[in-house]
């Protein structure tokens, strides 16, 4: 895989450059930390950061989330105009989470590492748990970043063990996208359901309306939807797919919530997307879905027809939402001078005048407070209503269950139950009861011999 990178030289030049493996790692890497070991730890050690001067370098590696390379390019600009001492640098380290993280992985062992690297919801954890990530907790402030101004229910997602491990950037929510024509067609009120039971009784309607689409609602596969999404419905249904540290993925909860969402699809209500349910909403092919904040702008693009959006459908228990996407982390194999210099880009992304101009042009959601009510914000909620709907649904944000995000192969291990009852029809019991036995397995080898008690 070729990278490639954006660079600002201190003289505020943008270049953009080529990188093979190699030019990578010289590009990444200014040396190893000598408070490291060679598996990428870090010994415990109090840092008084005021005494650290910050290195001239920064090296971020990122996956371009939400199309951002233009973006990013307008950061490093910005950056070189009121910090000419610190280069920062933008590499493409994979095409996705899921390959950054290997890439990461696979440096950890060698000196070619990042200062600052993107690591998603299922990703951060494992490294925070080998200690392979800088605690951030007294590096954030001494850096200048103003934790208190994150959005809280996003910033604690990255909090374990009484410390911080990353900081929220490409963060993203769930929420109900309906084709008001369908809608209008059925004779239903111009707003989502206001919980699974009221869908259910829509359903039927907009089955009979005569729309012209496949399905009145249509279901996404993979991690980043199914296993994501699907949590919103269990909590609903007072279940969870873990509590805590104990793996509940094939409760009687878990097991309703499967046969619930399986009987609309033996009903004919929903039908699950052969590619990416998003798409297939904004081609018309459903009246309904389910899909990420990020997908707003692509779907208002291509559809031809009036969108309306709204909160997640509730629950007996409650209205809850999944947070999802990434965030930066800090390599503990990186010295304190690397690190002080990452931190203060981070306060730099935190600028709320860059979080709203992040999210203005990527779709994410604005990660800090101050960007939510910013001028910036306010013309893309005039411009676009409808991504309001995402920022107002933070109130019903839960923290994803630890079986999911926390636990390696969690996620891919409850969606592959999900598309097997979805897909194949498989009984819900034999399909989440060989999730629960492969999450236990992972947790038992790979989370609670690092646990501290």
């Amino acid at each position: 895989m070729n990278s490639s990178s954006f660079v600002v030289p201190r003289r505020g030049v943008l270049g953009l450059a080529g990188l093979g493996a190699a030019a990578l790692g010289a590009a990444a890497c200014s040396g190893p930390s000598t408070a490291a070991s060679d598996d990428g730890t870090a010994a415990a050690s109090s840092t008084d950061w005021s005494k650290v001067t910050p290195a001239g370098t920064v090296t971020v590696w990122t996956n371009h989330p939400g199309s951002s390379q233009a973006v990013e390019a307008e950061f490093l600009t910005r950056w070189a105009k009121e910090n000419p001492d610190i280069d920062v640098e933008f590499v493409t380290a994979g095409a996705n989470y899921d390959e950054i993280s290997q890439k990461f992985q696979a440096a950890l062992t060698g000196a070619d590492l990042p200062d600052l690297v993107l690591l998603s919801d299922v990703w951060w954890f494992r490294y925070a748990l080998n200690e392979q990530l800088a605690p951030l907790k007294e590096l954030l402030p001494a850096a200048g970043v103003d934790t208190a101004n994150y959005q809280q229910g996003l910033f604690a997602d990255y909090q374990y063990d009484g410390e911080q491990w990353a900081v929220p950037y490409c963060r993203s929510t769930p929420v109900f996208y309906y084709n008001k024509a369908h809608w209008a067609a059925a004779g239903l009120p111009d707003r989502g359901p206001q919980t699974w039971d009221e869908f259910a009784q829509w359903l039927p309607k907009l089955k009979a309306a005569g729309t012209g689409a496949q399905a009145p609602y249509g279901l996404g596969k993979g991690t980043g939807n199914a296993s994501w999404i699907f949590q919103n419905l269990i909590w609903g249904m007072g279940g969870a797919l873990s509590d805590e540290w104990t793996m509940t993925v094939d409760s009687a909860e878990v097991l309703a919530a499967s046969d619930y969402l399986r009987n609309y699809v033996i009903s004919g209500w929903a039908a699950v997307s052969s590619s990416d349910q998003a798409s297939d909403f904004g081609a018309g092919l459903y009246s309904s879905v389910i899909a990420s904040t990020g997908s707003l702008s692509g779907i208002l693009k291509a559809a031809n027809f009036e969108v309306g959006n709204a909160f997640l459908p509730g629950g007996t228990a409650g209205q809850f939402t999944p947070t999802g996407g990434a965030g930066f982390a800090i390599p503990a194999k990186r010295t304190p001078e690397q690190q002080l210099a990452a931190a203060k880009f981070l306060a730099f992304l935190a600028e709320d005048d860059n979080t709203a101009y992040f999210s203005q042009n990527t779709g994410y959601m604005p990660v800090t407070t101050g960007a939510v009510d910013s001028a910036t914000m306010q013309e893309v909620y005039a411009q676009t209503p409808l991504f309001k709907t995402a920022v107002d649904q933070l109130e019903n944000v839960r923290k994803q269950d630890n079986a999911r995000v926390f636990v390696p192969g969690g996620d891919q291990s409850t969606v592959t139950a999900w598309e097997k009852v979805m897909l194949q029809g498989t009984p819900s019991k034999d399909a989440w009861g060989t999730a629960q036995q492969e999450v236990q397995r992972s947790y038992e080898a790979d989370v609670e011999p690092l646990l501290k008690s």
